[in-house]
């Protein structure tokens, strides 16, 4: 089975027309090759497409079935549906000339009737992959098991209390993590969307834990192993679909790296739209993740406020996504991470060129917000503002307290010699969100 002919109606390239333009088939704020902070706007955004929910998602939710009814996800040879499915992929990569993309196992080949037809069936689409990018500008962000569709992985994957499953998602991980490899990708996720636990009557925490650290570092000893030298991601993941998620937030995922001796080896990917479920703002667990030494790449997407789920929209919110962008300049920028649209077009827009729209439209509000992060980090009043608010930590005395030999008591002489008796200043936070507010406007 082929693709369909003509599944977009134009499959010409989308083009930078200029913020003028109201041509939805073209960018109005992302120029790629426009020079930002001495770098050229694509490598900056590094931006990348879920195959997952671009190709694999039908639309459906939990009160209604699929919408979309694709040509490739009906028929009785799957994997000919897979073939045309990479077939559509790609055409769409060239059309918004996407610098990336990213996949599961499951959303690029169909699940065989044991792991090794499995696996067999993933590498068939691997090599068309490979095949495909001998000729195509677009690379592999990276790639990841899914460990949590199988009605195997319901009580977890690394945390399962069963440890043939256990082993049968290493195995799993070993094949992806190999093939991503192979196709050169720039990373390698791990996505613990059971790792947890639905009550604490049947739960054993000290041996799940320990069995979690004990799977991460097999991942990073593959790793080594075969070569890789792309970066190990982690995607913190709060709640849903598990009650208590042991990858809850960026805070709590350092916490697991350090408990298993992988804060030096494992990076994180962080959602926006987790960071909303787990109570957070999205730079906030950009900045944390940053602070900490762990910031690797983002999955950008947006909530709905009256929803209390993963809605993965596409960003629309220039304000929200500067914000964003602004820490991840502070933080120096991606490395081998980026910009990767987990997001999906809502179930209504049934059309294959809302696809095309809803990607050029989030990559323009990237892009402006990228501007807008530039322009704040270029002018540095904020950073300044910043500085001036911590400079008493400049101060010898200041410095000695944090230094290795300082005491308790070393302080408390200091502060009853010098009579001290330090007073409340203001934190100006208004001052603070003005001065953001007025690159925004």
């Amino acid at each position: 089975m082929n693709a369909p002919a003509g599944f977009f109606a134009s499959t010409e390239p989308l083009k930078y027309a200029g913020p003028e333009s109201r041509d939805p088939f073209s960018f109005r704020w992302y120029d790629k090759d426009r020079v930002v902070l001495g770098k050229r706007m694509e490598d900056h955004l590094r931006f990348a497409v879920a195959y997952w929910h671009s190709f694999t998602w039908p639309g459906g939710d939990p009160f209604g079935g699929e919408t979309f009814l694709r040509p490739w996800m009906h028929g009785a040879d799957e994997m000919a549906l897979a073939r045309a499915k990479a077939d559509v992929a790609f055409e769409l990569f060239r059309i918004l000339d996407a610098p990336f993309f990213a996949f599961h196992d499951r959303d690029i080949a169909p699940e065989g009737r044991s792991l090794k037809e499995s696996n067999a069936n993933v590498r068939a689409i691997a090599d068309i992959f490979a095949r495909k990018m001998e000729t195509s500008k677009v690379r592999l962000l990276w790639g990841t098991a899914n460990l949590f569709s199988n009605r195997r992985f319901m009580a977890g994957a690394a945390t399962n209390p069963d440890p043939d499953v256990f082993a049968y998602a290493a195995a799993q991980v070993k094949t992806v993590l190999e093939v991503t490899h192979e196709l050169g990708g720039q990373n390698y996720v791990l996505w613990g969307g059971r790792e947890g636990y639905e009550t604490l009557l049947n739960t054993d925490l000290k041996s799940e834990l320990d069995h979690m650290a004990r799977f991460l570092n097999l991942v990073v000893e593959h790793k080594h192993k075969i070569g890789f030298k792309g970066t190990i991601l982690i995607e913190p993941k709060p709640q849903e679909p598990t009650k208590h998620q042991y990858d809850f937030d960026v805070g709590t995922v350092y916490g697991l790296l350090c408990r298993a001796g992988l804060e030096k080896e494992v990076k994180l990917n962080i959602e926006a739209n987790h960071a909303t479920l787990a109570g957070h703002s999205f730079e906030h667990e950009i900045a944390m993740a940053a602070a900490l030494g762990v910031f690797g790449s983002i999955d950008m997407n947006k909530g709905d406020a009256q929803s209390g789920w993963d809605t993965d929209q596409f960003p629309t919110n220039v304000e929200d996504t500067a914000l964003a962008m602004y820490e991840i300049l502070r933080a120096g920028g991606y490395t081998t991470g980026g910009t990767n649209f987990d997001a999906k077009v809502r179930r209504q827009s049934i059309e294959p060129e809302d696809l095309v729209i809803a990607h050029a439209a989030a990559m323009d509000v990237c892009a402006r917000a990228l501007l807008i992060a530039a322009d704040m980090i270029e002018d540095g009043a904020l950073q300044h503002a910043v500085d001036e608010r911590y400079a008493g930590w400049q101060t010898p005395d200041a410095r000695a307290m944090l230094a290795p030999g300082s005491s308790l008591d070393a302080i408390a002489a200091r502060v009853e010699a010098a009579g001290l008796d330090p007073q409340p200043r203001s934190g100006r936070q208004e001052r603070f969100e003005a001065l953001a507010g007025s690159y925004l406007r």
